[in-house]
């Protein structure tokens, strides 16, 4: 069985036997794109880690700002770097893994995650083990990153 993240509305509408619709909704990612596109719908649960990569502009390395989703929140976990540079946390403690700074914040919390893409940053967002290449999906635009209840539905 393949499974697809619809809206309630679509859910409904599909009961006609054809698929099979979960009763509970159930948290998912979702990416909506400055147009209110929704450009990416994911399923995720408490422990699926939601990464999102991109390059420093100007350091010109990876960082990894790394959550989880609790009771519809979205809560920083980690930023992973490799060098230290503006916006990137130097006066705080890291500790190394991997050749990699590791910082683990205090728990902090956010409804929404509002990020400009671009050309350089090339933003990407892995969900548990899938790959959105997010810059390229909302043409270099802005996105929302939310925790929304959805529900299945199973073809």
């Amino acid at each position: 069985m393949t499974a697809v993240l619809v809206s309630a509305a679509v859910a409904v509408a599909a009961s006609s036997g054809a698929l099979t619709a979960s009763i509970e909704p159930e948290p998912a990612i979702v990416v909506t794109d400055d147009r209110g596109e929704e450009i990416v719908v994911s399923p995720v649960g408490e422990e699926t880690e939601i990464v999102l990569e991109y390059t420093h502009s100007v350091e010109k390395t990876l960082v990894r700002d790394v959550y989880v989703a609790v009771d519809g929140q979205l809560v920083s976990v980690r930023m992973e770097f490799s060098s230290f540079g503006a916006g990137l946390p130097s006066q705080a403690t890291v500790t190394q893994r991997d050749g990699r700074y590791v910082y683990e914040p205090p728990r902090v919390e956010y409804e929404a995650l509002r990020v400009k893409t671009g050309v350089i940053a090339d933003h990407d967002l892995i969900v548990g083990g899938n790959r959105y290449d997010i810059a390229a999906l909302a043409d270099g635009g802005a996105v929302e990153i939310t925790v929304q209840q959805r529900r299945r539905i199973f073809t």
